[in-house]
């Protein structure tokens, strides 16, 4: 037996063990005495900064002000880091185009970008036309950081004791962080990039070339862009020619060049450079004696060609296309595009009379419209009624949901996924999740074809299907045919519950009228320079077509699609003698309306809403932009070869269309008017008219026992019922 005295290695190494473990919780033990020594004497350091009484509520609401103050901070920089992402790719080299477009004949339709040949510098500038501009826009300008804090504080002030924006807070610099980086598009979070870019541009530039920056890239009205192109579009004169009455002119576009144009409203833009003179002499720069010459002879502009139809929406996003070409050496370019300009005027005038007539009645105050030829070739773009009153491009910038106009796609992938026309799915409730989709009609079906579910815009059907073919498989669809923005899989994206840009729809649409082709959207076909050397030529280096869709599937999809203006959602988009396909689209509270749609030789999406995604007023995408679309495609089919719908045949006799309706709605909703094709689209438009009185008609009060009438005394048939109801809010239609 081993001596238990006996020592031994391991006895030692549990000794050392011990030993150590002694050392830790001594060190330890000393190490919280000290802390809690040195927390008690800083706590008594502050308790002679103790507050009480009234005091101590100032300081608290001081401290809780400073810590929110702190965490707004963090979660504004954290907003506006994304914008800083353009400040790395050249943006001085990318400004630095200058680019004169030509329509689809040649002929010339206006410019975008500097003037290199002809820009004058800031110390060229008459000195009275930099005071202008100072005394109106930014009084102390050489004075502030890039934010004019007291100036804010003014302009909020004004704007609340005059209960509208009557000044703008902006400083020089933010709007010019504005013109480089951002668009138009009034967010809070386009504010807060907008302030942290101006800060980046005071510590990167210079004031005077800040100044130089803004006054060559500001809009001034008529599509011209800084104040040498409109010194010259008013006056014929280069901006170092100027005079002190044309000066305060031109500095008074600054604001608004829509409203004060002087091609546009000679008097309000005379008015609002008297305006601007008294600017001046508040701020000192000048003194009456010196203005009152101006005052009395203000200044006269040259007569200008009507610029209202002007594709400058067009011109802004075919200017983008250009610089991403990323092209090198010669930059004063000549670019072709595909713009036709009475197409365009076509689409201006159809927007504007449309929301002219009914716009105030729906609430609905804003629309876009892209025009397309089945291989994307853009010919028309409206981005939105004003651009004089705004630039934001709706067309290309905007993200709206499409609503029920998604579902083509989800239809689309399902034709892939062996389903056909005639497949037929339950419409009968269903919940996924606690979420329970419903029809526009509130009302359900039962077995429905996929022609009927899509044509009359069921809901149910949709979900299910994406149920059975999977989400992630209608969102490759999507993606294939055109969509470019971030589709999210969720439960309602069958209803379209995503964000999509106009131009992108009329692309993906573009497949169906093409055969199946992928039709990304393009601008222009030549880009030539200065030289006269052609440093793009799209029918070299535009890449080769790609099939997307396969034929069985187009021809599924165009056999329905073709019916949505017969007896559809969309029967006021219906054409005399021309054959059309199409969907409608509306979103939730009736936030947004489309109709997209086509025929052998165009396409067309419209997009009719709010900027501040106030609701309208019950503005489906089968009344307005069903409407407008309409409008514009019967004026672009006028004396053209009309081109067949892929793999559509002629149209089908009254009998064969009778018993194909009869036979495939059978199950469908009461209230679905169904227009034989043979009708005119008089008819058709008086039926509809018919159809919203009825929709739009009282409830009949009950009747008292003593006073119900007989079926036949109330003009009904025996067995019949008289009912009314208003349809519900969609969740999409």
């Amino acid at each position: 037996m081993r001596d238990p005295f006996q020592s031994s290695s391991r006895r030692r190494h549990t000794v050392r063990l011990i030993d150590i473990d002694s050392w830790v919780d001594t060190g330890l033990f000393r190490l919280g005495r000290f802390v809690a020594a040195r927390a008690e004497t800083f706590s008594a350091f502050m308790r002679r900064f103790r507050v009480t009484g009234v005091s101590r509520a100032a300081v608290e609401i001081g401290s809780d002000a400073l810590t929110l103050g702190l965490g707004g901070a963090l979660l504004a920089l954290a907003l506006a880091l994304p914008a800083h992402d353009a400040t790395r790719l050249g943006w001085r080299g990318q400004g630095d185009y200058s680019v004169t477009f030509l329509d689809r004949n040649g002929t010339e339709i206006g410019k975008r970008g500097i003037k290199r040949k002809e820009t004058v510098l800031l110390e060229e500038m008459p000195d009275h036309l930099v005071k202008a501009v100072l005394a109106t826009e930014d009084r102390r300008f050489f004075n502030h950081f890039g934010i004019d804090v007291l100036g804010t504080f003014r302009a909020m002030n004004e704007n609340l004791r005059a209960a509208a924006v009557v000044q703008g807070g902006s400083s020089i610099t933010q709007q010019l962080a504005k013109n480089l980086f951002l668009s138009n598009e009034r967010t809070i979070e386009r504010k807060i990039k907008e302030a942290f870019l101006a800060l980046w541009l005071e510590a990167n530039l210079s004031k005077e070339e800040i100044l130089k920056l803004y006054l060559d890239r500001a809009y001034m009205g008529g599509g011209n862009f800084g104040v040498e192109a409109a010194s010259e579009f008013y006056f014929g004169k280069s901006v170092k020619d100027v005079n002190l009455a044309e000066s305060a002119l031109l500095a008074g576009l600054f604001k608004a060049p829509a409203r004060y144009a002087p091609h546009v409203n000679l008097p309000a833009a005379r008015a609002r450079a008297n305006e601007v003179l008294t600017n001046m002499v508040q701020a000192t720069f000048l003194t009456e004696g010196q203005v009152i010459g101006a005052r009395r002879r203000p200044a006269n502009v040259i007569e200008q060609p009507d610029v209202a139809s002007s594709p400058n929406f067009f011109m802004d996003w075919a200017f983008e296309e250009v610089k991403k070409l990323n092209l090198r050496g010669d930059r004063s370019l000549t670019v072709r595009t595909t713009v036709d300009v009475a197409l365009q005027s076509a689409a201006n005038e159809a927007v504007e009379t449309i929301l002219r007539e009914n716009g105030d009645s729906y609430r609905a105050r804003q629309a876009a419209m892209v025009a397309v030829e089945p291989d994307g070739a853009v010919r028309a773009m409206v981005g939105g009624r004003d651009y004089g009153e705004s630039q934001f491009n709706r067309a290309t910038d905007a993200l709206r949901q499409p609503g029920s106009s998604f579902k083509p796609f989800v239809y689309a992938t399902a034709m892939m996924n062996g389903f056909t026309p005639r497949s037929v799915v339950r419409d009968a409730p269903i919940c996924i999740g606690g979420w329970c989709p419903r029809n526009y009609n509130g009302r359900f079906s039962g077995p429905v074809s996929l022609t009927t579910a899509l044509v009359k815009s069921i809901n149910v059907v949709p979900v299910r299907l994406a149920q059975n073919i999977g989400r992630d498989k209608i969102v490759d669809t999507a993606k294939a045919m055109g969509l470019t923005t971030e589709l999210l899989i969720t439960r309602s994206l069958p209803l379209g519950a995503a964000e999509v840009r106009v131009v992108d729809m009329a692309g993906a649409y573009a497949v169906f009228a093409n055969g199946g082709f992928k039709a990304t959207p393009y601008a222009f076909t030549q880009v030539i320079s200065s030289r006269g050397d052609v440093l793009y030529d799209r029918r070299k280096d535009a890449p080769p077509r790609r099939r997307v869709l396969e034929q069985e599937a187009v021809a599924s999809m165009n056999e329905i699609l073709v019916q949505v203006p017969e007896w559809g959602t969309g029967r006021r988009s219906k054409m005399e003698g021309i054959r059309s396909a199409g969907k409608t689209g509306t979103t939730s509270a009736y936030r947004d309306a489309w109709f997209v749609g086509y025929t052998g030789n165009y396409v067309a999406a419209v997009w009719m809403g709010n900027d501040n995604y106030q609701p309208t007023r019950r503005l489906t995408g089968g009344r307005l932009p069903a409407m407008t679309w309409n409008r514009f495609m019967t004026f672009a089919h006028q004396g053209v070869d009309l081109k067949p719908i892929p793999f559509v045949d002629e149209p089908e006799t009254d009998d064969e269309k009778e018993s194909e309706v009869i036979a495939e709605t059978s199950e469908a909703d009461a209230d679905g008017l169904r227009t034989p094709s043979s009708l005119s689209s008089a008819t058709t438009e008086r039926l509809i008219r018919l159809e919203d009185l009825m929709r739009s008609a009282p409830s009949l009060a009950p009747l008292a026992r003593n006073d119900v009438m007989t079926s036949s005394e109330f003009g009904i048939a025996s067995g019949g019922t008289a009912t009314s109801s208003l349809p519900s809010t969609p969740v999409a239609q």
